[in-house]
């Protein structure tokens, strides 16, 4: 019996005649109206129940049960709150994706420190579980995107002595009013409210937990109460299902979530959820990849639909075992019944793949190999391989964007652009991976083993290489692979949520600590350059002192803004401040003398250097604000470093950035300079301020606090916490010095403002010239003689390659002043040719295509091999060549039929080469 019991005795369950079982199939508790009612309701104990027929008053789109839902809580006193975009690490560091609506709130408002956007509210959320994709399309009912409607309240224990610590106090409703609502939404959707059962189910999670209530509705799980009212305590009185101890909490929040795709499919019965949600779409597919059943055949699908709620990879090892058994029930044989339903299910899943990318490249999400870019690069590529599976030519550019109109999204353009972009991506992986898994496939081929699914997942997460690929390379090379049912969950689960490093979590010395909080000056008057201030303790280090005062003008390093410099003055002393860092709420000076605990100082900011800091850091402001104009509203910053030469943003964009790019980007951000607008501060309240400007206020990092720090520049909006200059006039000017490509997925411009501006052109400027002198041309000629010179030199170099060819022929054809072996059947050539190893190669080549073995050996630069071997000769080349080279002191080797190594020993060359005859007998009777 759960420890929760009592939590789960609802004055409102004994009002309206509910009583308590306990399931004979799994072994669940529940709450029924219906006394006759033995089973929980919800598969295996139960099949769906309402496919085929409508189970509500009518059939609902997804957007009118939205609004269906929304319009009933508001009806009810509660706000409607806009939904957040699904990338979660837009408001905060632990999470990537959004994956239920309370995440919105999270960590914030659950805990506390934040009010919410309204109390109570209703939302409908969308949101992605990777961990699902792989039950997508298979089980009826999955979907990796969806939307979670829930109604949220938040709530703080009243007898609490000070109320004021949260940032909501009181009751709004609880657990009995929870359920009323949730009883009084199935009533007005039409719903026969004695059918359904609310099943305990205690939820815990990140160190919290609470009852839980499972609602479930004619066989399937239609909605989620939780009550989110305790957290992990080793001495707490509830001992929960994960083993650990948990006691009562001063909040306690209301989490619902009603599935909107659960709820449309209810309300429509159609065989699966992807006819009800996708309809329009899933007719297309089918028809462009020529599906088109007969009655029978449709009539078995809705058959085998009714029962594939038992079909749940996540708990079914075999997935095969689940499909026989449906197979079993229906009487068909599992062959007949995977041939007529796994083009179906590859189909249901490119629909809900081409929604989740809809979601992720419409949220701006920019595909690349880390964080949520790796995600939304895995969708996609499967989207492409699963579409190829089923022969639908349509292109996936279209199809995404089908799914993105639906949806309303504005960038549409930039979201087709995207996927053609990540296609061509695409085609190009896969021809540099295709040798890899050719390679594996032999290897383990000859080793007569499976290839084992670490192989799969690295082949995938290097080369990007669909295990379905692999299993066919490997079929042809005579190697078995077994693709594990879960695959793209578990390379999900190799990119998923941060977790916290506590290797890294920076440390607050305790003295530190126990010190008051600095009063921050250099946000007040950010011109301001000297100021007086008291010292409250220094703390000696190895390297120096680290000195803390009582208020400071010092900027302390963060946001990518190095710390200011200067000194602190008493009458006797004079201490250079080298660097300034945070810990916690207490400023840390590191100076080399020690100013004396107790003193008052006057300390002097390095002037010019915080000016020139002020320009770099408005300068990358207005620089992502530019690229952002140029490149599209998908790009945001990735990192960012304000120096004083130089500064570089980084950011999220699919492709390169073109020199016509750079240009209107440099054009744009001076254009700002010139006018000269005002830079302006305000410390708006956090929920004002997201629900004004959005989540695209964190460019540079998510910050603590109810209230956070805006920069305004021109109609550029950032939280920020670094120093500006009052107007963007004083920036001077901006010139972008380079673009680099980082990261795939994440560009890097470097810039420099002001001074450094000028002086990055002139550098420019002396490189152009000194070209320009050499070339014996103006400056302007210099990129068209380059051009006809690097042309010349291009045309010599393929003469000379032809040259040293024919000149290899030459010898071959000719006689080659080397030693000729026999080796097996074969005939060896082992020459010294003192030569480039270009020569080597050809030379090497040469005999190998006249049916030689080659072994040529070159002192000219260190001891060189290059050894050739022509087809049907059993020589590998890179054995020959590592035993070779090894004797000279080095190492070497390649493909069986050509390898090339050396080593610095020159003087060993002639007794290596001495010794191929025997080296090459021994590999070839290996």
């Amino acid at each position: 019996m759960s420890t929760l019991e009592a939590e789960y005795q609802l004055a409102y369950f004994e009002e309206e005649g509910f009583t308590r079982k306990e399931c004979p199939g799994c072994g669940s508790f529940f709450w029924t109206r219906d006394e006759g009612r033995e089973t929980c309701g919800e598969p295996p104990c139960d099949e769906y129940a309402f496919i085929g027929e409508r189970s509500l008053d009518e059939a609902h789109s997804l957007e009118e049960m939205r609004e269906a839902f929304l319009a009933f809580f508001e009806e009810h006193d509660h706000e409607r709150v806009d939904p957040y975009p699904v990338a979660a690490n837009r408001w905060r560091d632990d999470v990537l994706l959004t994956q239920a609506s309370i995440y919105d709130f999270q960590p914030l408002v659950t805990a506390g420190k934040s009010p919410p956007p309204a109390n109570p509210l209703a939302i409908s959320q969308p949101c992605i579980r990777m961990q699902d994709i792989d039950n997508v399309g298979k089980t009826g009912r999955h979907t990796m995107a969806f939307e979670m409607m829930s109604h949220t309240a938040f709530n703080a224990r009243e007898d609490l002595d000070d109320p004021g610590q949260y940032a909501y106090e009181g009751e709004v409703y609880w657990k009995d009013q929870t359920v009323r609502y949730c009883d009084s939404f199935f009533e007005a959707m039409g719903a026969n409210v004695e059918e359904i059962t609310y099943i305990e189910d205690p939820w815990v999670g990140g160190g919290n937990a609470g009852p839980a209530i499972e609602v479930i509705y004619r066989g399937v799980e239609l909605a989620t109460l939780v009550f989110m009212s305790m957290e992990q305590d080793p001495e707490g009185d509830y001992e929960l299902k994960d083993g650990n101890r948990y006691s009562k909490m001063d909040t306690y929040i209301v989490d619902t979530g009603y599935g909107l795709e659960r709820w449309t499919w209810v309300s429509q019965g159609t065989p699966t959820v992807y006819e009800a949600i996708y309809p329009e779409m899933i007719d297309f597919l089918k028809e462009n990849a020529g599906i088109d059943h007969t009655d029978d055949e449709e009539e078995l699908v809705t058959r085998a639909a009714t029962l594939s709620g038992h079909m749940d990879i996540d708990e079914a090892e075999d997935a095969e075992a689940a499909r026989g058994e449906i197979a079993d029930q229906l009487g068909v044989e599992v062959d007949e019944l995977r041939e007529l339903l796994e083009p179906l299910e590859a189909i249901y899943a490119v629909a809900d793949h081409c929604r989740t990318l809809a979601y992720m490249l419409g949220d701006e999400i920019v595909p690349s190999n880390v964080s949520t870019g790796y995600l939304a690069r895995m969708v996609l590529r499967r989207t492409k391989r699963l579409c190829d599976t089923v022969d639908i030519d349509a292109p996936l550019d279209e199809l995404v964007d089908m799914q993105a109109d639906r949806l309303g999204y504005e960038n549409r353009d930039t979201i087709r652009d995207i996927v053609r972009t990540e296609l061509e991506k695409y085609r190009e992986t896969l021809e540099r991976g295709g040798r890899r898994v050719r390679q594996l496939a032999e290897e383990y081929a000859d080793r007569d083993e499976p290839i084992p699914t670490d192989e799969l997942l690295e082949l995938y997460d290097s080369h990007g290489i669909q295990p379905d690929m692999v299993a066919e390379i490997a079929r042809e090379k005579g190697a078995e692979v077994a693709v594990p049912d879960d695959f793209y969950s578990r390379v999900a689960a190799r990119h998923g949520d941060p977790e916290a490093d506590e290797t890294a979590t920076e440390t607050v010395d305790e003295r530190i600590a126990d010190l008051p909080e600095t009063e921050l000056g250099y946000y007040d008057d950010q011109e301001r350059m000297e100021f007086e201030a008291m010292v409250l303790d220094v703390l000696e280090r190895e390297d120096g002192y680290d000195v803390v005062l009582d208020r400071t003008l010092f900027y302390p390093e963060g946001g990518g803004q190095p710390a200011d410099t200067g000194t602190l003055n008493t009458d006797d002393v004079t201490a250079d401040v080298e660097d300034v860092r945070r810990e916690g709420d207490v400023v840390v000076h590191h100076t080399d003398e020690d100013p004396g605990t107790g003193e008052f100082v006057r300390g002097t900011i390095d002037a010019g250097r915080r000016r020139q800091l002020m320009r770099n850091h408005t300068a990358t402001h207005i620089v992502g604000h530019a690229a952002r104009e140029v490149l599209g509203d998908h790009i945001r910053q990735a990192g960012a470093q304000k120096g004083l030469d130089r500064s570089r943003l980084d950011i999220h964009h699919y492709d390169r950035i073109s020199r016509e790019e750079v240009k209107a980007i440099e054009r744009r951000a001076n254009e700002l300079v010139t006018d000269n607008v005002q830079v302006t501060a305000e410390w708006p309240d956090r929920n004002d301020a997201e629900k004004r400007y959005g989540f695209d206020l964190y460019q540079g990092g998510i910050p603590p606090g109810e209230h956070i720090r805006l920069i305004h520049v021109s109609d550029d909006v950032q939280a920020c916490g670094g120093t500006h200059v009052s107007r963007t006039g004083d920036i001077g000017t901006i010139k972008v010095r380079s673009t680099e490509r980082v990261q795939d997925g994440v560009e890097r411009l470097t810039f420099a403002a002001g001074e450094a501006a000028i002086a990055a052109t002139q550098d420019t400027e002396d490189a152009l010239y000194g070209a320009a002198e050499t070339f014996d041309v103006s400056p302007a000629e210099v990129p068209g003689t380059a051009e006809r010179f690097f042309g010349e030199w291009k045309a010599r170099g393929k003469r000379i390659e032809t040259l040293e060819a024919e000149l290899a022929e030459a010898r071959a054809a000719g006689g080659i002043d080397g030693e000729e072996v026999d080796v097996g059947d074969a005939t060896a050539v082992i020459q010294r040719l003192d030569a480039a190893v270009d020569e080597l190669r050809a030379t090497a080549n040469a005999l190998a295509e006249e049916g030689q073995v080659a072994v040529v050996g070159s002192g000219a630069d260190g001891a060189q091999f290059v050894v050739a071997v022509p087809d049907g000769v059993g020589i590998d080349a890179g054995e020959v060549v590592g035993e070779l080279a090894a004797r000279v002191g080095g190492g070497g080797g390649g493909p069986a039929d050509f390898a090339q190594g050396g080593g610095p020993n020159t003087d060993d060359l002639d007794a290596a080469l001495d010794d191929a005859p025997d080296v090459l007998r021994r590999v070839l009777n290996a």
